[in-house]
C-alpha cells in the first residue's frame, strides 16, 4: 500500500470500550462499536486513516480471554498482513497487559505495528475515555505506518511497549503503566514518539510467523509473609512446567524456611523453571543483592530482572513452545527477547552503585 494513504485493521475483541447496559450490567454489545463509529463525524474525519472492523463472534468481556483468544487476534493480524499497514485491538482492559506481552512473543517479525487499546468506561458514554484512545490510536497508526514496529499499547495519551505495561489503576482513566521502562510516546497537542525506545522495522516487512501458546503449563505465585509450604508445592507439583515466583522487595523470599527451599530445590530438580520477579511495580529481581535473594538462586531459581508477571508467563510460554530443554528456558528467560527486561549491564550507572553498596549489607 502506498505510504501516503495507509489503511488500518481495527480488530475487536470486546472489552468495555464497545459494551452496552444489560440487566445484568454492562455486556459487549455485538455490532455496537461499528454503529458508533459509524455515525460519530470524528470517526470521518479525513485526518484519520482507512479503516476496517474485524469483530470477534461473540464478542469478549476480557476477564475470559484465554491463549486460544490470543490465537484469533494473531492470525486475524498473521492472515492480513499484506493487506493492511498497521493493526488496532479493542480489547477489554482487565487482561490487555497479558494480551500485549502475548502477542509480542507470538508475532515474529513483526515490521508493522500493532497497537491494543480499550476504554475505562463505553464510547457510548457522555463522559469516557473510549473516543479519545480510540482516536488517538487510529492517528498515530495512521501518521507513523513505516516507523512503529512491533506490540503496543495506547491509553490515556501514553503509548507503551507491549512488554513492559500493566495494569495499575482500575477507577482511573489512567488505567496503566509502565514501571520500568518509560513510556515511547505522548499524546498532547502533537504525537510525540521517542524512537529510540522503538525498535526500527525491517523494509520492507517480513510476514510474520504465529507461535501459539498454552500447551505448556506455567503459572504464578505471588509470595506472602506466612505461606503455608503446601500451598507452594501445590503449585510447583506436575504437570507443571514454569512458574513465576512474586518475590518481596529485590528478590526477597523466606530464606530460613528450610521446608520452603526444599520445594524449591525439588521442582528444579524435576524440571520446573521457576522465575524470580518483583511483586513491587518498579525495580528488579536481583538475586546477588541480599543473602535471601541468593538463598532462591542456589535453590534453582532464575531471575526475571525487571520482568512484569505478565511478560514472564507469556515468556515461559513461548520458551517451552520451542521444545527447550529446562536449562535452556532457565538461560533464555533471562535473555531480553522482545523488549520485556532490562540486561543488568544496561542498568542505570547510579542505580548500579546503588546495588552495589546494598550487597555490603548481605
Amino acid at each position: 500500500m502506498a505510504a501516503s494513504s495507509p489503511r488500518i485493521l481495527v480488530v475487536y475483541t470486546g472489552g468495555t470500550l464497545g459494551m452496552v447496559e444489560s440487566e445484568e450490567g454492562y455486556v459487549p454489545g455485538s455490532g455496537t462499536l461499528e454503529a458508533l463509529m459509524e455515525e460519530r463525524l470524528s470517526f470521518q474525519s479525513e485526518d484519520l486513516p482507512a479503516y476496517d472492523v474485524h469483530a470477534f463472534d461473540p464478542l469478549l468481556d476480557s476477564a475470559n480471554m484465554e491463549p486460544a483468544d490470543w490465537l484469533r487476534i494473531a492470525e486475524a493480524i498473521r492472515d492480513r498482513f499484506e493487506a493492511y499497514d498497521g493493526f488496532l485491538v479493542v480489547h477489554g482492559t482487565d487482561t490487555m497487559a497479558f494480551t500485549a506481552s502475548a502477542l509480542s512473543f507470538m508475532l515474529h517479525p513483526l515490521d508493522k505495528p500493532v497497537l491494543l487499546t480499550g476504554a475505562q468506561l463505553p464510547l457510548d458514554e457522555t463522559r469516557s475515555d473510549a473516543q479519545g484512545n480510540l482516536l488517538t490510536s487510529l492517528l498515530l497508526l495512521g501518521t507513523y505506518p513505516d516507523r512503529l514496529g512491533g506490540v503496543h499499547v495506547f491509553f490515556h495519551n501514553r503509548l507503551y511497549r507491549g512488554t513492559r505495561v500493566t495494569k495499575v489503576n482500575a477507577d482511573s482513566f489512567a488505567a496503566f503503566d509502565s514501571p520500568n521502562f518509560p513510556a515511547v510516546g505522548t499524546a498532547g497537542i502533537d504525537l510525540d514518539v521517542e524512537w529510540e525506545r522503538v525498535p526500527a522495522p525491517h523494509r520492507p516487512p517480513r510476514p510474520p510467523a504465529v507461535t501459539e501458546l498454552g500447551a505448556a503449563t506455567v503459572s504464578a505465585f505471588r509470595l506472602f509473609p506466612g505461606l503455608g509450604v503446601a500451598s507452594l508445592e501445590n503449585v510447583l507439583a506436575p504437570p507443571v512446567q514454569g512458574v513465576v515466583l512474586e518475590c518481596f522487595g529485590a528478590g526477597n523470599a523466606p530464606a530460613q524456611n528450610d521446608a520452603f527451599l526444599e520445594a524449591l530445590r525439588a521442582a528444579t530438580a524435576r524440571g520446573v523453571v521457576i522465575v524470580a520477579v518483583t511483586q513491587p511495580l518498579r525495580g528488579t529481581a536481583d538475586l546477588d543483592l541480599y543473602a535471601t535473594g541468593q538463598a532462591l538462586a542456589e535453590a534453582g531459581v532464575v531471575s526475571g530482572y525487571d520482568m512484569t508477571t505478565e511478560a514472564a508467563l507469556a515468556k515461559l510460554y513461548y520458551l517451552f513452545e520451542q521444545d527447550h530443554a529446562p536449562d535452556e528456558v532457565r538461560r533464555l528467560v533471562q535473555n531480553n527477547l522482545r523488549g520485556e527486561l532490562t540486561p543488568p549491564e544496561e542498568v542505570p550507572p547510579a542505580l548500579g552503585r546503588t546495588r552495589r553498596r546494598l550487597a555490603g549489607y548481605r
